[in-house]
């Protein structure tokens, strides 16, 4: 399946790891939103479970091994080009993820992986579903 002016839309799956009060987000490498900060992710293959693809990705991404305990939301990514045509169209399904093991490192397709606190998240630029499922994650942890 393309990507890029896809025929039908692509499944996403994204890992909200919280630990110790901060969450993991990694600057993507590739396009969409290639330089921008976002959580772990992509794209579902074929034979995988939600949860399978949400491991998957979040250790090809970060190095860690994690346990996704909770389905924080379900969202559409829709991005378009200049002339109005969809360049881009995931749904994707967001996480709440324990970390197990692993330390966090930048591998795959992020150019960057860090630990940020709620007050960190707050200065970075993010795409607005995004913010809201961290948010979302911070609040189901009580933090």
């Amino acid at each position: 399946m393309k990507r890029e002016y896809p025929e039908t839309p692509l499944v996403g799956v994204g890992a909200v790891i919280l630990d110790q009060g901060r969450v993991v987000l990694v600057k993507r490498k590739f396009p969409p939103l290639a330089g921008d900060w976002s959580i772990p992710g992509g794209r579902l293959k074929i034979g995988e479970t939600l949860r399978e693809g949400v491991v998957r990705e979040a250790r090809e991404e970060t190095g860690l091994t994690v346990d996704p305990v909770e389905l924080l939301g379900v969202y559409d990514r829709l991005l378009r080009d200049e002339a109005g045509r969809i360049l881009y169209h995931y749904v994707l399904i967001d996480f709440l993820c324990r970390r197990l093991t692993g330390e966090l490192q930048a591998s795959g397709d992020a150019d960057d992986a860090r630990w940020f606190s709620p007050e960190e998240i707050e200065k970075v630029s993010l795409v607005a579903d995004t913010a809201q499922v961290i948010r979302l994650g911070f609040e189901k942890v009580g933090k």
